[in-house]
């Protein structure tokens, strides 16, 4: 078959102009531009001439595809107008297969027996009326049974069914006039994401939805309802056309979210879905959002961000499926039932939470059981929801969508728990052996960190810090805890824990005030439940380990008591030495001890009696006069003071203080004397010029036999020195005066013993001091 084209004017027969330029994988072979104007031939006949040229192609054998979706005998009437044949979307020729849930096999075998016996009344003939109309009833109220108490699980199960209507099943039910309208204008059209124009009641919306297949090929065709970044950009596209040209936007969200592969990760799935969201929050038209199955994540948020979020009522809307959220947290997708229903994911619970505005309802056996009156449902309620946003101004639209996600989100606490939700909810108790496993490495854990408690307190105690306050406190608890819950084993061991809880709930009853008397029966029982618990306890076979928390809350709490201890008395030094030094920094107090030490100084020395007695009055007055502003100061800190009597003996009895330093002196310098005459004597003066001529010989390295004849030279020498010492009366005198010393300090006081003991420092050794000074 050929094509000629002379002097530019085409003429053709059966075929048009794009079909001629085509790729060869349409069955025609196109016409190179760089070939026209040369003489070339094409297939077998082809001639192009430069100025009356003819283009020639052969077309392959065979029915050829239709380059548009419509028939050649297009219905003009069909429902939806001529337009709607553009659309690839066309009535199943089959009826799809019924699908049984797992939870609705109970209703099949019912169904079951009304078939069996209509055969059997057609076989037999006989009238089983009856029996039917009884079963029919039966199967009606156990199918409103099932579906009025439905779990969350369940309505996951519904949502996903093979056979619930579809995103373009409802729009061609509830549209007078519909047209789809294809591509992102970047070169893909992503069959997952359906928009196009329809109307409802004579008013233009622009539909975007998110379509799934009715069968496998449809399903793999649209890749299950799961949108590429291409679709969502597509979607953007009609938002823009639609706020243009000032439609409504209604949009249908069916999807268990966006397709995560590479290709469309590397064409920016994330940046699609999130300049989705930002553009819909400044549209200017109303936008209203349906949930007509699962609404996945972020691939359902991108067409979901409305001024109204409808939802069907065994639809779910969810951030993360149950077998992925199941898988996460325990670790198994056989838990997606428990996640379904921490999740908070089904059309009523969303409804409590703000979530979801409105529950358009379905009927008994789920939307698939009749997707018309389904249809008509969503027919009423955007209906309803557009025509309260239509009365809003624009300004007054955009704050309304802006407000609905701002209010998302809140806390609510000591709510009761449904009474419902409490049945069929006990744990599986866990075998004794993995709870002893649990117990040992519980202890194991336990003992770790009261051994990394321990070396906190030790550090803290070396350095001088405060002891980890916050670490103890905690640990205590902890081990309180431990304790009671030993107690409570060792009580369960020994058959007890039903004796102790009744014994219990007598107490609560006798007790009805804090000031009534116990009932001396009551106190009886107690004793002697005591005393089992007491007899049997070591028998118990958590006895080591109740023994073992038992000292370490112990150890914990005395750490803890002396750290209060020994904070408190550290708080209370401070305080006090703060307060000692206002009173001593008085200006009176100051002035007094300055003219005390004045007269001290000008007494040392003097015999003179009443001037020492009249010395020794003013500091016994000064010194109660300081005690008694102490005492107030350890008043003002809540201190108990008991008033401290003077242990001085009378003033007259009393060794005054100059006169004891003055005989100090006086032995000191016998002591000095005492040395000198034992020195200058002939056979120790000997020895020593021996020690000083064998020390030079030695030099500052002598050798061992050097070194010993040394030692024995000095240890003769002080043995020589301690006899002549000995010998004399200054034993005698050190003696005496060490006596008066300390009466002059146990009178006195502390505050002149280290002065007397600095004086008498020779006194007290005059021995060693002289060998030292050899």
């Amino acid at each position: 078959m050929a094509t000629t084209i002379p002097n530019s004017l085409l003429k053709y027969s059966g075929t048009s102009i794009s079909d001629l330029l085509q790729s060869s994988s349409n069955g025609v072979n196109g016409v190179p531009l760089k070939s026209l104007g040369k003489t070339t031939r094409l297939g077998s006949s082809s001639l192009i001439r430069r100025r009356d040229f003819s283009v020639s192609a052969l077309i392959k054998k065979g029915k050829k595809k239709d380059e548009h979706p419509w028939p050649e005998d297009a219905d003009p009437n069909v429902k939806g107008g001529v337009l709607s044949h553009l659309s690839h979307f066309k009535p199943l020729k089959t009826k799809p297969k019924p699908v049984t849930l797992d939870f609705e096999r109970p209703l099949m075998d019912l169904e079951k027996k009304i078939i069996d016996v209509r055969k059997m009344a057609q076989e037999t003939g006989l009238d089983f009326s009856d029996q039917i109309i009884m079963l029919q009833n039966k199967y009606e109220q156990a199918l409103k049974d099932l579906y009025t108490h439905l779990t969350p699980i369940q309505r996951v199960n519904i949502a996903r069914h093979p056979n619930r209507p579809t995103f373009l099943d409802h729009v061609i039910n509830i549209t007078d006039k519909w047209v789809e309208l294809h591509g992102d204008r970047a070169g893909y059209d992503d069959p997952a994401i359906v928009t196009g124009l329809g109307t409802i009641d004579g008013q233009r919306y622009m539909f975007i939805g998110q379509q799934k297949g009715r069968n496998t090929k449809e399903n793999i065709q649209r890749n299950f309802g799961m949108p590429t970044p291409h679709g969502y950009r597509k979607a953007l596209r009609m938002m823009y056309y639609a706020d243009h040209h000032g439609f409504p936007i209604i949009t249908f969200i069916d999807t268990p979210g966006a397709y995560a592969d590479l290709r469309s990760e590397e064409l920016g799935q994330g940046e699609a879905i999130a300049f989705n969201l930002r553009t819909m929050f400044g549209l200017k038209v109303p936008i209203v959002s349906i949930v007509i199955g699962e609404g996945g994540s972020g691939g359902a948020l991108a067409i979901g961000c409305a001024n109204k979020l409808l939802m069907m009522e065994n639809a779910v809307f969810f951030v993360a499926s149950p077998e992925a959220c199941a898988a996460i947290l325990w670790k198994s997708a056989k838990a997606s039932p428990k996640a379904a229903e921490k999740l908070k994911i089904t059309a009523p619970e969303l409804c409590k939470l703000g979530i979801c505005d409105g529950i358009i309802p379905e009927p008994l056996g789920g939307a698939h059981a009749d997707s018309a009156w389904t249809s008509q449902q969503i027919k009423i309620a955007v209906t309803e929801a557009m025509a309260e946003l239509k009365k809003m101004d624009i300004p007054e639209l955009l704050n309304h969508r802006m407000l609905k996600f701002r209010s998302l989100g809140g806390f609510q606490e000591g709510l009761p728990v449904e009474p419902e939700k409490k049945v069929n909810m006990k744990q599986k108790e866990e075998p004794i052996v993995q709870r002893e496993e649990i117990s040992k490495s519980s202890d194991i854990e336990l003992e770790g960190e009261v051994e990394k408690l321990r070396g906190q307190i030790m550090k803290a105690r070396e350095s001088s810090t405060e002891l980890p306050k916050l670490g103890i406190d905690e640990m205590i608890e902890k081990l309180k805890r431990e304790v009671d819950q030993e107690y409570a084993e060792a009580a369960k061991a020994m058959g007890l824990t039903d004796s102790l809880n009744k014994l219990r709930d007598e107490f609560l009853k006798s007790r009805k005030s804090s000031e009534q008397a116990m009932d001396p029966n009551l106190v009886e029982k107690i004793e002697k439940l005591k005393a089992d618990f007491n007899l049997g306890l070591s028998e118990a076979p958590n006895y080591a380990s109740l023994t073992y928390k038992l000292d370490m809350l112990k150890e914990i709490s005395k750490a803890k008591k002396l750290s209060e201890q020994n904070e408190k008395a550290m708080t209370l030094k401070q305080e006090f030495n703060k307060r000692f030094k206002e009173v001593m920094n008085r200006a009176d107090v100051k002035k007094k001890i300055e003219a005390l030490e004045a007269d001290i100084a000008s007494a040392r020395g003097s015999k003179d009696e009443a001037l020492v007695k009249a010395l020794k009055e003013k500091i016994v007055k000064l010194k109660k006069e300081v005690e008694f502003e102490l005492a107030d100061v350890l008043k003002s800190l809540r201190l108990d003071v008991d008033v401290v009597k003077s242990k001085t003996k009378a003033l007259n009895e009393q060794i005054p203080l100059p006169d004891i330093k003055y005989r100090i002196d006086e032995l000191n310098e016998d002591i000095n004397q005492g040395i000198e005459e034992a020195i200058s004597s002939t056979d120790l003066k000997n020895k020593i010029e021996l020690l000083k001529l064998e020390m030079v010989k030695a030099g500052k390295t002598p050798d061992s036999e050097t070194k010993n004849k040394i030692d024995a030279l000095k240890q003769q020498i002080k043995q020589k020195l301690a006899v002549v010492l000995a010998s004399s009366s200054l034993v005698e005198k050190h003696a005496n005066l060490k006596e008066e010393i300390a009466q002059a300090v146990e009178n006195s006081g502390d505050s002149d013993e280290s002065v007397l003991k600095e004086d008498l420092r020779y006194g007290d050794s005059g021995v060693g001091i002289a060998a030292g000074r050899i």
